[in-house]
């Protein structure tokens, strides 16, 4: 596991002749560090993420770059980056993280095990798994009945489970033949050695930036569920309310600036991961994407940054039960809270209207 343990520094860039600095907008005058429930009890908390650092990551980084978690009073926080979602929620389960980024997924299956991750807050409000092609190797995909007789190819895990369902559901599954291409999908694909790929929309930023011209079906259109969450074990969050409110005000905080800020996001998610200076147009579609069209709902514009509803965890719940995946039975309305949003926080209460998409 690559550990990223940078100090908190303010972060300036011009852009356009606009000043960038910690605030919306870049406006240079956001004095918005209420720290309404008073210091964090934890002052120092590892984040632990899903994945190697990405551009899908950027508003922890831009949350602790522009001393967003300090203003609530955090001493320290550490970003780690992980090795999969499921790895992510076992591991705040276990409570060995305060916070980890993992999948309403694999939330899920992680308490069928007998652990107790909660997710405290949804980043990415729709599921990002989808199944696509290219216009080349399949011709343009507009619905799913196209795909029989076709190669449909995944990786392991539940990007494989989910786009299992999604064919089911719309009686293809028996027509296609269906097989894994392990964490290889996208060259796979582009080398024409499937006709179709089930992935997430990364993957798809992915064939673009190799040329492809890619049509996407929705997953979340059949099986509306969660993407990216926020996690932590259910004992820390009943015992350390402060610090959990603290942290995803501030992480809300960091949302909107990386949402209103995308090219200097990337730049410090540069600073902090040297390496990704080679595919910097790459994280920045991957973001552009993400904060575009994954982040909103009528339930974020209704309620606020990081809000849940039952139903998106009741047929994530029933996909995965139908598939056999959960070692015991668990309840999906005991997976989730959202007593740790602070609906007086204008980032979290007006995220939908602060946001430019």
């Amino acid at each position: 596991m690559t550990r990223i343990d940078h100090a908190r520094r303010c972060f300036l860039a011009a852009t356009g002749g606009t000043i960038l600095a910690g605030c919306i907008g870049g406006s240079g005058d956001d004095s918005s560090g209420s720290t309404a429930d008073g210091e964090p009890d934890v002052g120092s908390v590892t984040l632990l993420l899903n994945w190697r650092m990405s551009g899908l990551h950027a508003p922890y980084v831009a949350a602790r770059e522009n001393g967003f978690y300090e203003d609530e009073g955090f001493q320290e926080v550490t970003i780690e980056s992980g090795d999969g979602s499921d790895f992510a929620a076992n591991q705040a389960g276990l409570e060995n993280v305060e916070f980890a980024i993992t999948s309403s997924d694999q939330l899920l299956n992680v308490n069928s095990r007998g652990l107790s991750p909660r997710c405290v807050a949804v980043v990415m409000q729709r599921n990002p798994n989808v199944v696509f092609a290219t216009r080349d190797g399949f011709g343009e995909l507009t619905e799913p009945a196209q795909l029989e007789g076709a190669t449909v190819g995944s990786g392991p895990g539940m990007v494989r489970q989910m786009t299992q369902a999604y064919l089911e559901h719309h009686d293809v599954l028996e027509t296609v033949e269906y097989v894994d291409t392990g964490f290889d999908t996208v060259q796979q694909l582009l080398a024409g050695d499937i006709d179709a790929a089930g992935g997430v929309f990364g993957d798809v930023v992915d064939a673009e930036q190799q040329g492809g011209t890619v049509d996407t079906l929705s997953i979340d259109e059949t099986i509306p569920s969660y993407g990216h969450l926020v996690a932590t074990g259910a004992e820390f969050a009943t015992t350390n309310e402060t610090t959990v409110r603290s942290f995803l005000r501030a992480t809300a905080r960091g949302a909107v600036w990386a949402s209103n800020n995308p090219d200097a996001a990337v730049d410090l998610l540069i600073e902090v991961q040297p390496e990704l200076e080679t595919v910097r147009e790459n994280q920045l579609d991957k973001w552009n994407r993400m904060r575009s069209e994954y982040m909103q709902s009528d339930s974020v514009a209704e309620h606020g940054w990081g809000w849940n509803e039952p139903s998106p965890w009741e047929r994530t719940y029933d996909t995965l039960e139908a598939a056999d995946v959960f070692e015991n039975d668990v309840d999906p309305e005991t997976v989730w809270t959202n007593d740790y949003l602070d609906d007086a926080d204008e980032y979290i209460a007006d995220y939908a209207e602060l946001v430019e998409t």
